[in-house]
């Protein structure tokens, strides 16, 4: 049975076809505590996210101040902790990147690369790593080379040449990917050092068919109806020209993730939503918490406290019942 970005085949298809009582979309430290109270609360529990680095605290390198973790510890490891929890209690990880979704109906549907997912309720947790602005080119030869779903559009690009941009595990997994049909794939990290866990390194790193280049700025795509190829540069180095028929964009910003809304909630001047005491939208049953709030202070700590109350008001909400609680032994 295939495996596409770490999920079975037979999963993907059984994620797609269940109606979850929780979609969470977002699996950083707001996400991922959001799915321990909603799973260990009984609640079908379906978290959608794009990877395990793709968020501020997936590439923080060193945390010493998280309460109860009296070691430093990395931001990828205390994340990776924090989802064994919830799988524990029942929550499902999927690694999917969210394109689309409509809120409004009473069954939420979410569109991601893969598929798309079904749910009574909806937590978004996106975080701030959205991008503000683009690469030169990118706009205008996208759908022409200029892709952001390796396994979307992967088989189109078969024995041709491809450049990845980005440094996270996101980035390498859809790079992984297209080895499957690309002839050679340019890896172009903006950063010295990627973002991922060693064992995905090391697979990026020997693997035959990958040019790995780091430390690098990204400056434009070239073509004019078609991608031919791409402008960059090593710091402190010339512009070079490498030649390519398609680019798989993976970069990050800091702004909020908001995109896939679709103009669904209403933004602040910002860029961030709002919610009420509960962290409940405008838009009943859909909630938002962490980074994608204006009023939200950029702590680990912050973001899983919203993510749990969030959580424990769904439930309420969802069962109707006039108080929250956390004793769902009773």
């Amino acid at each position: 049975m295939e495996i596409l970005n770490g999920v079975k085949e037979q999963d993907m298809v059984e994620n797609q076809t269940a109606l979850y009582d929780v979609i969470i979309i977002g699996g950083g430290p707001a996400g991922a505590t959001a799915a321990i109270y909603t799973a260990r609360a009984g609640l079908n529990t379906l978290v959608v996210d794009k990877g395990l680095t793709a968020g501020a605290l997936g590439i923080t390198g060193k945390i010493a101040n998280y309460p109860g973790v009296s070691e430093p510890i990395s931001g990828a490891d205390l994340l990776e902790q924090m989802r064994r929890q919830a799988e524990s209690f029942g929550a499902k990880f999927v690694f999917d990147r969210v394109v689309g979704a409509d809120l409004t109906s009473p069954e939420k549907i979410i569109f991601a690369n893969q598929g798309t997912y079904s749910g009574r309720t909806v937590i978004i947790a996106t975080g701030s790593m959205g991008r503000g602005s683009r690469i030169k080119g990118e706009d205008r030869l996208l759908g022409k080379g200029v892709s952001y779903c390796a396994t979307c559009d992967g088989a189109f690009f078969r024995d041709k040449e491809v450049i990845v941009a980005g440094s996270t595990d996101e980035a390498i997994e859809e790079a992984l990917f297209l080895t499957r049909f690309a002839s050679r794939v340019h890896f172009l990290s903006p950063t010295p050092e990627l973002k991922a866990p060693r064992k995905m390194i090391d697979e990026l790193e020997k693997n035959i068919r990958v040019n790995l280049v780091k430390g690098v700025s990204l400056s434009e795509i070239l073509g004019e109806n078609k991608v031919e190829g791409a402008r960059f540069a090593k710091r402190g180095m010339p512009e070079e020209i490498i030649q390519a028929t398609g680019a798989f964009i993976y970069l990050q910003g800091g702004k909020p993730v908001t995109d896939f809304l679709m103009g669904q909630l209403a933004l602040s001047e910002s860029g961030c939503l709002s919610v009420d005491a509960e962290f409940q939208t405008a838009i009943p049953g859909v909630y938002a918490v962490g980074d994608v709030l204006c009023d939200h202070i950029k702590q680990a700590v912050v973001a899983a406290s919203e993510g749990a109350v969030a959580a424990i008001a769904l439930e309420k909400n969802l069962r109707g019942r006039s108080k929250m609680t956390v004793d769902w032994a009773k």
